[in-house]
């Protein structure tokens, strides 16, 4: 891994391994988190203190509050991210294994190439082909049982990371604050809409919590959404945005691991070999577009982060 500042290697590994293996197991939390939380409840807990701790820390360090405006677009991204992506994620992990929605997630960078086209945003043909490849690994997976057993919850994988994938297209158009600020807005903004949703759909408390799950909600919303972003954004500030999101290659391989190694869930032939050529698929989008020349660069660090959904 090439850094670009004087960070010592030692901390850029770790860094890296934290991203790859905090964000993989996310997964696997929010199906054990599921076990007696509600889906959308999940994600208000997480993300309104999440952003609470990270606003709070940005504000101690000299940042001032978001603008209206500011606020205006972090509440859009922030729901396009933890509501949509998230929501609909929890959601689907309630039928489908967090090994399979791990792999489906890992779709979010071909839906951003499509998204980023409708914008207006230069396609290269590596995209194009990266796209149609990763839709032939879901016409794959669905030749196996799981994603035709789950139905819904398989259709619900797949469009959580059009959430991700349409926030992060949308965060380069958009006004929102700077550093830890920018992502604190964005989760605290989306956690009160995800809370919304959850009011609404007459969400309830579980009658009792055990310790296996609230330790899952408590890991997902210290570890996944605070300690792996920090070790996210250490990695864009002294690695090459290219190593940064390579990460994005291995969550898959790790929350797959571990779900069948903790959570007692197996892959088909099917769905593994249509997996593997949607993460080829990712691959090769991910290589064309660290080719291509940056013209404008995000203005939230997460906007790259296919830990997307399930942060």
């Amino acid at each position: 891994m090439e850094a670009r500042s004087s960070a010592p290697r030692a901390l850029v590994v770790v860094a890296f391994a934290a991203v790859s293996v905090i964000w993989g197991s996310t997964y696997l939390g929010i199906r054990i988190a599921l076990h007696e939380f509600p889906p959308f409840m999940i994600g208000a807990l997480r993300f309104l203190f999440a952003g609470a701790v990270l606003c709070g820390y940005a504000k101690a360090r000299g940042q001032r509050w978001p603008t209206a405006t500011e606020w205006r677009g972090a509440a859009i991204v922030g729901g396009l991210f933890f509501m949509v992506g998230n929501g609909l994620l929890c959601v689907a992990e309630k039928t489908v294994s967090s090994s399979l929605a791990a792999v489906l997630v890992a779709t979010m960078p071909l839906w951003a190439t499509v998204f980023a086209r409708l914008f207006g945003e230069p396609v290269v043909k590596s995209d194009w082909a990266g796209l149609a490849l990763g839709l032939a690994g879901v016409v794959v997976m669905n030749l196996g049982g799981q994603l035709r057993a789950s139905g819904m919850g398989a259709a619900l994988a797949l469009l959580a990371p059009m959430g991700w994938a349409l926030g992060s297209v949308l965060s380069k158009r958009l006004r929102l604050p700077s550093g830890a600020m920018s992502v604190g807005a964005e989760m605290l903004a989306g956690g009160v809409m995800v809370l919304a949703v959850s009011t609404a759909l007459g969400e309830k408390w579980p009658a009792a919590v055990s310790l296996r799950s609230a330790s899952a909600v408590t890991y997902l919303a210290v570890m996944g959404s605070l300690v792996g972003f920090n070790a996210y954004a250490f990695l864009l500030r002294n690695t090459r945005a290219a190593v940064a999101t390579s990460y994005a290659y291995i969550n898959p391989v790790v929350a797959i691991l571990l779900g069948i190694g903790l959570g007692g869930e197996h892959l088909d032939a099917a769905s593994a070999s249509g997996g593997g050529i949607v993460l080829m698929a990712v691959l090769l989008v991910s290589r064309g577009r660290a080719s291509t020349p940056i013209v404008k660069p995000s203005p939230s660090p997460m906007v790259v982060s296919g830990e997307a959904a399930a942060s």
